[in-house]
């Protein structure tokens, strides 16, 4: 398994995904406007490579560059398939290799997604996840009802809300919460209740007005993330947040992991981002003037101990 942190990454990691492919790459994509991904599955398809590509039915009134992108995907050989119209918004990032190794992606395949946001995305080769990956994909590709049964693929409007609630029940001490905007009033509820119960709840994005808990502002260029980690041991990853529309009403894509290295680097990332918030800022200035008050009560003990020892002599002598 390995983590893709933007704009760290860039698009190598798709692009070394594309151009390794051999049998087959299933597409599920929502943007893209970056030309050399484009150039990567044609090339494949060049090479025999079986490309299916699924494109959102709209996105945000972009009808047509939505029929752009379908008859580019069309001239390169790939095939291309619109979604149902049954949801809002088909806005899931997801790709499969070959069969064998899933993406799943909080980011779009575009510049601002990639070379200006905070994003993250996951490389899977869990069987379990690429099989599940690919009932949803062809499922969707078709457009015929998908159920969902794996435990850790999470899947909007099917299991997101029952699995991400579990997620956020069972922290005992920390959650860690990457959202672009915090809405839905259950989940809320249940965060309220965590921090209640005394779990370090911290958010990076925004949260809804009029509640107990707060959010910070991202202090970079562009957040485009959805990403929670429970307890530094459980991590989720995909394109729908806390927000009643991602988790209801459109088909969003995500996974629950349990993998020690991606997740200690999940929090390493939170944790230097945070740092950079105003609430960071703030903890840091009180963590050193704490540790300048324990240094001088350190010296202090130092200097009576001292005292005492000289005292002692003096005494005894």
């Amino acid at each position: 398994m390995e983590l893709l942190v933007q704009p760290d990454d860039g698009i190598a990691p798709i692009l070394e995904a594309i151009e390794g492919a051999r049998r087959s790459i299933d597409m599920h994509i929502f943007r893209i406007d970056r030309k050399a991904i484009e150039k990567a599955l044609a090339e494949a398809v060049k090479r025999g490579v079986v490309v299916r590509t699924l494109i959102a039915h709209t996105a945000n009134n972009a009808e047509e560059a939505l029929r752009k992108l379908e008859q580019r995907l069309l001239a390169i050989g790939a095939t291309v398939s619109r979604s149902a119209d049954d949801l809002v918004r088909y806005h899931g990032k997801m790709m499969v290799v070959d069969r064998r190794t899933l993406y799943v992606l909080g980011y779009n395949l575009t510049r601002a997604d990639i070379d200006k946001s905070r994003s993250l995305g996951l490389r899977v080769r869990k069987p379990e996840l690429v099989k599940e990956a690919l009932a949803l994909f062809d499922a969707d590709f078709d457009r015929k009802s998908y159920k969902g049964n794996a435990r850790y693929f999470v899947v909007s409007p099917v299991n997101s809300r029952e699995r991400l609630a579990r997620l956020i029940k069972n922290a005992q001490t920390q959650l860690l919460i990457y959202c672009a905007q915090v809405s839905d009033n259950a989940m809320i509820r249940l965060l309220e209740a965590r921090a209640k119960a005394g779990v370090d709840v911290r958010i990076i994005g925004k949260i809804e007005k009029g509640h107990t808990i707060a959010a910070q502002k991202y202090a970079g260029q562009r957040l485009h993330v959805r990403a929670i980690v429970r307890d530094g041991r459980w991590a989720f990853v995909g394109s729908q947040g806390l927000r009643r529309l991602e988790l209801d009403a459109r088909r969003e894509i995500g996974v629950i992991v349990k993998h020690p290295r991606v997740v200690k680097r999940i929090v390493d990332i939170f944790e230097a981002d945070w740092a950079a918030t105003d609430a960071g800022k703030k903890e840091k200035k009180e963590e050193k003037k704490e540790a300048k008050k324990e240094a001088k009560e350190a010296k202090e003990e130092k200097k009576e101990a001292k005292e005492a020892k000289e005292e002692t002599l003096r005494a005894s002598a």
